[in-house]
């Protein structure tokens, strides 16, 4: 078995090395089939895998290489089979060999076709590595690998200002998560003395007593400081409130990368993780509290951002913050497997909502403006019943997938009783009006109403003037200047074969995406309707995760969740009648009337409010206070350092001073030296006499 457990991460490994050393004696389709297959092995060992852990319940857990030894601590590449892995296993690969599929119509003209495959199959490789680790080493590299191939995804086409800002941002604010992560880590290694998790988790109860100084005089708990340098690199990974303000740029990047790792998989790493780590963060409340109060801060404000947004992926993309929240404020309430089971879901019909997206986009030529668009759902009909169920999955309508996993969400809130839970429920319910407003705001505007690609003078003035509403077009194609000012048209000229022209005209129609684009849209749906009904019992109260997932006897909101549940059937008709349900049912509708019936509703509210949509759309001015504080402050720092270290001590001191001293020295002694034999003789008698004198009065 284990040669199977090996043949999962290594197969996508060989189709990105295939498609990125010999992508062009391969060719296009070379690459995607290589790559295609070795996800599609991957997503098939997994299964089988899966079957053998699920069914027969035979986990593993061991090294298969030691990579150096240093002293007592011994660093080694293991994986850990267990309930947890397979299924993190199970999602990466599949939504991953969606993607890969995809791809072949989104990116089939571009000139860096090969490229990407390898890069996303490379992407697949580094993921499956994190989340089948057995030790904090071995977690580490995934960790990082995933990061540097989500910035080289971003950045994918380099051409542009945007992306090489995006991919750069993205880079710089997980390095902030990461060196928190590696904090956490050298507390592990240091007090535990292994970095394997069962060792770790064995000695953490022993240790639940240890303090640590961090600061002379003030000491504090080993296993809480430990807690929360872990989750700080949760918080980089997962975009978590402050350091969220990457994920929304890194819309730069191609559509499937959206989908791929910053929907399903990547930010999905720090809720993993956390997960995983359950045996440590239970020994440490107040660990727990951070990690509720930053999640629902996340859940909630991020939702508000995505009101404001009008280009169609950053919607997707602040839904996503939110949903992250959600998960980490499960997290907060001890309720590991449920923020694991709202993972699941949320893979599937978020994937499925930015593979759509993608598909929206393809349909008007590559506009991303939602103000331009409108009736779509009779020129993209498979498009568009894709989006309204993946849109129900996310508001969490009853039977749907997102309805169990967000409802289990609120209820464990409900039940917990650490500090911050009680703004914790309310940052959850509010959120799920917001998320219902906007998510059928963008819906409504897209699929319904009329069709405004048609009208002479769009909202954002048709096509090239987009950028004026902060719009991120998805492919650089036209010249135009983007939010942050940079003109980007040499991109067009390199990837103008991608599209012929930058929106709609008003004598075009949209049209409805190829096979290999609505196959991965129809095959996400499945799951977004289903997988909630079919897995809720077993995952959150049939004792699926077994000891994969720890939980303290004094945390018991999954205890009495678990008394109140009688079933999926019984559990979404209890639902017809709760908050949840007609908060959500409120936001449709009031999305609905607004965005269909009385579009002047809006535009008044925009007017009476406009300083809080000012604030709204500056992203409450993180993006501002980063630039000016941390960016410039680097700046500023660095001309300091330029002018008074590098000029001053270094140029001025050390190496200027040196020379200009051994100058004045060589000018004194240089009196000395006159050419003449008589000088010389005189100067050596008195030497002579200089050391008679000293050796006689010693």
């Amino acid at each position: 078995m284990q040669s199977l457990y090996l043949l999962v991460p290594l197969a996508p490994l060989a189709g990105a090395l295939l498609a990125g050393l010999f992508g062009k004696t391969i060719g296009r389709a070379g690459a995607h089939t290589a790559t295609i297959l070795g996800v599609a092995v991957a997503f098939i060992a997994s299964c089988v895998i899966a079957q053998d852990v699920i069914v027969h319940g035979n986990t593993f857990n061991g090294a298969l290489y030691t990579w150096a030894t240093s002293g007592n601590l011994k660093m080694e590449v293991g994986f850990l089979i267990d309930p947890l892995t397979v299924m993190m296993m199970l999602v990466v690969t599949f939504v991953s060999l969606m993607v890969h599929i995809y791809t072949i119509g989104y990116m089939q003209d571009d000139p860096g076709y090969q490229r990407f495959f390898s890069y996303i199959s490379l992407f697949t490789f580094s993921m499956l590595m994190l989340v089948m680790s057995n030790n904090f080493l071995q977690l580490f590299f995934g960790w990082e690998a995933v990061g540097l191939v989500s910035y080289l995804l971003i950045g994918f086409w380099y051409t542009r200002p945007t992306a090489i800002y995006a991919n750069l941002k993205a880079f710089l604010v997980n390095r902030v998560g990461d060196f928190g992560f590696v904090l956490g880590i050298g507390l592990v290694a240091a007090y535990f003395g292994s970095l394997d998790y069962a060792t770790v988790f064995a000695a953490a109860p022993g240790l639940a007593g240890e303090t640590v100084s961090l600061i002379p005089g003030i000491e504090g708990s080993l296993l809480t400081i430990a807690c929360i340098c872990l989750f700080i690199g949760a918080m980089g990974k997962s975009a978590q409130f402050p350091l969220h303000v990457w994920l929304p740029d890194s819309m730069e990047g191609p559509t499937p990368i959206s989908a791929l790792i910053h929907a399903a998989t990547m930010v999905t790493a720090g809720i993993f993780m956390v997960s995983r780590m359950s045996p440590l963060f239970e020994l440490s409340e107040t660990a727990l509290s951070v990690v509720l109060v930053i999640g629902a801060i996340t859940a909630l404000f991020m939702g508000f951002l995505g009101i404001v947004q009008n280009d169609i992926k950053r919607v997707v993309a602040y839904s996503t913050l939110s949903q992250l929240g959600y998960m980490t404020v499960a997290l907060g309430a001890s309720a590991y497997s449920v923020a694991v089971f709202h993972l699941m879901t949320h893979a599937f019909f978020k994937a499925l909502l930015f593979l759509a997206a993608g598909s929206v986009i393809m349909g008007m030529h590559h506009d991303q403006d939602i103000r331009n668009m409108g009736g779509l759902r009779k020129y993209m009909p498979i498009t568009w019943i894709t989006s309204l169920l993946g849109s129900l999955a996310l508001i969490g309508t009853p039977f749907f997938s997102g309805f169990y996993s967000k409802d289990s969400i609120i209820e464990a809130v409900a039940e917990s009783h650490i500090a911050g839970s009680g703004f914790a429920y309310f940052a959850v319910v509010v959120g799920v009006f917001v998320t219902a407003f906007y998510s059928f705001r963008m819906y409504f505007l897209v699929f319904h109403g009329k069709e405004r690609w048609r009208e002479g003078g769009h909202a954002a003035g048709h096509g090239h003037a987009l950028a004026a509403a902060h719009v991120s077009h998805d492919d650089g194609h036209g010249a135009h200047k983007d939010a942050h000012g940079h003109d980007d048209s040499h991109a067009a000229a390199k990837h103008d074969d991608h599209a012929h022209h930058h929106g709609l005209g008003p004598h075009d129609n949209p049209h409805e995406s190829p096979w290999v684009v609505t196959l991965p849209l129809v095959l996400l749906a499945i799951p977004s309707v289903v997988i909630g009904y079919l897995t809720i019992g077993p995952m959150l109260y049939g004792g699926f995760f077994g000891d994969a997932i720890f939980i303290a006897e004094t945390h018991h909101a999954l205890a009495e969740m678990a008394e109140a549940f009688h079933g999926p059937v019984a559990m979404a008709l209890h639902g017809l009648g709760t908050l949840p349900f007609w908060l959500a049912l409120s936001g449709v509708v009031v999305a609905a009337v607004f965005y269909l019936k009385r579009p002047d509703i809006p535009a008044a509210f925009k007017a009476r409010f406009a300083g809080l949509h000012r604030i709204l759309e500056n992203k409450y001015g993180f993006d501002d206070f980063n630039q000016w504080f941390f960016a410039n402050g680097a700046r500023m720092l660095g001309a300091q350092l330029w002018q008074r270290g590098d000029r001053a001590v270094i140029d001025g001191i050390l190496v200027n001073g040196s020379a200009g001293l051994v100058g004045r020295l060589a000018a004194w002694v240089r009196h000395g030296q006159t050419g003449f034999v008589y000088t010389y003789a005189f100067t050596m008698i008195i030497g002579v006499v200089a050391l008679l004198g000293l050796w006689l009065s010693l």
